[in-house]
């Protein structure tokens, strides 16, 4: 398996310098939130160079498959993450991230769906996402997550086996997530540093077991994609500068025909038409 993973990594290695979509850098030098404009300079991220001009042809060219206009190249991620765990303090639990540029991040739960289609549709568009994944959804096929994983969108932790964690006790929680950690570690050779409960629901039970299982933010959201819209918590109905988007990895069966591909489509339409484009939430966290 990490073999495998190695390969798909020197692959896309390339790609991913120019397109923001990589593995996570050094660690921010101190806690705290940044000054308005406090921006890593342009010299320091390999990602921040501009795209060769073949190279931007054949992302339009992707993105013209898929019905999209090509979104916006994101801002340089902060020097300063704006979201950070105190050492020994409490598990922050987040469900936007403070910031004024016109981004949202693309977070996507549980794993069931493996439709190749979206592999290769990650691939051409390289827009990150952060997966969420349980080991009960995606046991029967981890390499499917292989390349996803390659290609450097975010790895992260949502349970064994789905529960309401709500109605474990905290040694049960702990179970639940130490015991993904350990599992997604040893498939895809890295430990999830953000973790989800499923159905959002938590209590202060899982905030600890989490700290303990060494998570760094458990990750909630703002709006989820349906079929074909998105469901607001906001009154206002629209995107807010550092929103976290809910996807599933969901198919025809769940979605009333469409594929995830189409899904995801329309997802990326709805967020450009209102004026935003999309970061890697672990720049951020």
């Amino acid at each position: 398996m990490k073999k495998t993973i190695a390969l798909w990594a020197a692959l896309t290695a390339a790609t991913l310098l120019v397109t923001g979509c990589a593995a996570e850098g050094p660690a921010a030098p101190a806690p705290g939130k940044p000054a308005a404009g406090d921006r890593a300079p342009a010299g320091d991220k390999a990602s921040r160079a501009p795209a060769h001009p073949e190279g931007a042809a054949a992302t339009a060219a992707a993105y013209r498959r898929y019905g999209l206009e090509p979104l916006a190249p994101p801002p340089a991620p902060p020097a300063v993450k704006p979201v950070t765990r105190a050492p020994g303090g409490p598990v922050p639990v987040i469900s936007d991230i403070p910031t004024t540029e016109k981004i949202v991040f693309i977070t996507i739960d549980d794993g069931a769906e493996k439709d190749p289609e979206f592999v290769r549709m990650m691939r051409d568009l390289k827009v990150p996402v952060t997966m969420f994944l349980t080991d009960s959804a995606i046991r029967a096929d981890y390499d499917y997550f292989a390349p996803l994983v390659a290609q450097g969108h975010g790895l992260a932790n949502h349970t064994l086996t789905h529960p309401n964690l709500r109605t474990l006790s905290h040694d049960a929680q702990r179970r639940e997530i130490c015991g993904q950690q350990a599992r997604l570690k040893d498939r895809y050779g890295k430990a999830p540093r953000l973790f989800r409960p499923p159905y959002g629901n938590w209590n202060e039970a899982t905030r600890a077991a989490a700290g303990e299982c060494g998570v760094d933010a458990i990750v909630l959201w703002r709006e989820s994609m349906q079929i074909k819209n998105m469901q607001y918590q906001r009154g206002d109905r629209k995107l807010h500068p550092g929103d976290i988007v809910l996807a599933h990895f969901r198919g025809p069966s769940e979605l009333k025909g469409r594929t995830m591909t189409e899904m995801t489509a329309t997802m990326l339409r709805r967020i450009q038409e209102q004026g935003f484009t999309v970061a890697r939430l672990e720049d951020y966290v």
